[in-house]
């Protein structure tokens, strides 16, 4: 992840002269490796350094594994602290609130719960998608739509 926002990063001006060093001394050593994690948090530092202003967007950060989670929350915590330009905007399911408030103090937060209807409309766009309608016949289907958005709304 932090790779693509790199990459993403150095687009918008042309790849400076020490990030183009360090991909060139990685690919050198060890078979072409690659940027080990260390040496990519310092670049992304070097490149957001550079910039008048970032916005981090990451969507559905609690579909990460933990380890990387937390790598990913700590690196963002060295390019925020090097960088106070940069903002980072996460969503997630609630219960990795606490991950991120230990990795950014003066944290906003926003909850938002989908409706009944939300949830309704959202199952019947997936009902009318399916591919093998042959699997589903009208009572199961009524059945989904009547017991799954009174228990997503109750979560």
């Amino acid at each position: 992840m932090l790779g693509a926002m790199l990459k993403q990063l150095i687009r918008r001006g042309g790849i400076p002269e020490d990030i183009r060093e360090a991909f060139q001394r990685a690919k050198e050593e060890l078979g072409a490796r690659g940027l080990l994690h260390p040496e990519m948090v310092e670049i992304l530092k070097m490149t957001v350094a550079s910039a008048p202003r970032v916005f981090v967007c990451i969507d559905a950060l609690d579909e990460a594994t933990p380890k990387h989670r937390r790598e990913l929350l700590e690196s963002l915590r060295e390019v925020v602290r090097v960088s106070p330009n940069t903002r980072v905007f996460l969503t997630g399911r609630p219960h990795i609130e606490d991950e991120i408030m230990k990795s950014f103090s003066g944290t906003v937060r926003i909850r938002l719960s989908p409706t009944p209807q939300d949830i309704e409309s959202y199952l019947a766009m997936r009902l009318e998608g399916d591919t093998d309608p042959k699997a589903m016949d009208d009572e199961l289907r009524a059945d989904i739509m009547r017991i799954i958005p009174p228990k997503i709304s109750e979560m």
